[in-house]
């Protein structure tokens, strides 16, 4: 029982690693510029820095993308 917990929680952080992977890849490609207007700017090796951060957080990232704002943003 406990090696099929683990399995379980082992594929579950590949899938979310899988989605932030997608979701950072496609942000740096194209959705960069909705999020941070100066982001044309910016070289090659500070997109690449901020690919980790997007793959972590990446349910806020597509928040973020989908016009979602945190309370404190909205001012």
């Amino acid at each position: 029982m406990a090696e099929r917990s683990a399995e379980i929680v082992w594929l579950l952080l590949g899938g979310y690693l899988a989605v932030g992977l997608l979701v950072a890849g496609l942000t740096l490609l194209f959705g960069l510029r909705r999020l941070e207007p100066g982001a044309s700017a910016m070289p090659l090796a500070v997109r690449l820095l901020i690919a980790p951060g997007l793959t972590a957080l990446w349910p806020l990232v597509l928040a973020r993308l989908m016009g979602l704002r945190a309370q404190e943003d909205r001012r």
